[in-house]
């Protein structure tokens, strides 16, 4: 019988007890700050240049903390990134290798023009949003086909991106089970040092591959986020950006979140 791998794959406690602080940070700097300024901004008349300031300041807020990501990556910090502990019930299902799916972002977009559209067929009798300026109201209306073709080319390389990254995590995971099965049968003359030795070894060259699909997976996200913003008119880009910052904030409503455990409880 070959022996148990299991005392090579127990590992210490995580060591990014850092980045989840800094990500808490980050998020109630989101919800308690900027999210409020953007709103304020898109509900007030204030003018073009302040907007465009405000709109700087999330978007580099986004931007700052796929950076900040980037520079964790480690291998002893991989599993917990990809497997972060700090989100919730709400957010694993919206994750693709540790963070959002670059998905969300276009689907984002392609949600504000789908509502403009229906909006043009079919009387609209929400006033909840008449407090805004002309500017901000009007803002999907009347589509340049130029944004459309942007937004298009946008989802076209995620739809080769997306398959491309999962692909290499396919390959990775192969290869490295087909290096220890190869080798299977010379474990079996070797002492739990020399094995541990070269599993980790392999094991090490799967990381390094996987730390770079993690970090190609984050600038992927970020130069989305950043494509969009900059095919956006000020007030589009400030909409989106709104919009992004209430879905991650909606993710962690507390009551929400109680009435998703309740139903758990119910359930089981």
């Amino acid at each position: 019988m070959p022996r148990s791998f299991a005392f090579f794959f127990s590992r210490k406690k995580s060591q990014t007890l850092a980045f989840k602080d800094y990500y808490t940070n980050w998020f109630n700097t989101l919800q308690k700050t900027l999210l409020p300024l953007i709103h304020k901004s898109l509900s007030s008349s204030s003018s073009q240049t302040l907007l465009y300031s405000h709109v700087d300041l999330l978007l580099h807020h986004f931007l700052s903390y796929y950076d900040a990501l980037d520079s964790a990556a480690t291998q002893g910090n991989l599993p917990e990134l990809l497997y972060p502990s700090w989100r919730n019930s709400l957010e694993v299902p919206f994750l693709f290798l540790g963070d959002l799916h670059p998905y969300l972002f276009t689907n984002l977009v392609r949600s504000f023009l789908d509502e403009e559209e229906e909006e043009e067929e079919e009387e609209d009798d929400d006033d909840s949003l008449d407090n805004r300026p002309w500017q901000v109201l009007m803002a999907w209306r009347n589509v340049s086909k130029n944004l459309m073709s942007q937004i298009e080319q946008i989802e076209c390389g995620l739809r080769l991106m997306v398959p491309a990254l999962i692909g290499r995590i396919k390959k990775v995971q192969s290869g490295f089970v087909g290096r220890i099965a190869e080798d299977r049968v010379a474990f079996e003359r070797q002492s739990d040092e020399e094995l541990k030795g070269v599993i980790g070894e392999a094991m090490k060259e799967e990381m390094d591959d996987m730390v770079s699909v993690f970090v190609d997976a984050n600038r992927l996200r970020k130069s989305v986020i950043a494509e969009i913003v900059g095919a956006l008119s000020v007030y589009q880009a400030a909409l989106f950006l709104e919009g992004l910052a209430q879905f991650l904030v909606g993710l962690r409503d507390r009551e929400v979140l109680g009435e998703l455990n309740r139903s758990k409880i119910r359930i089981s």
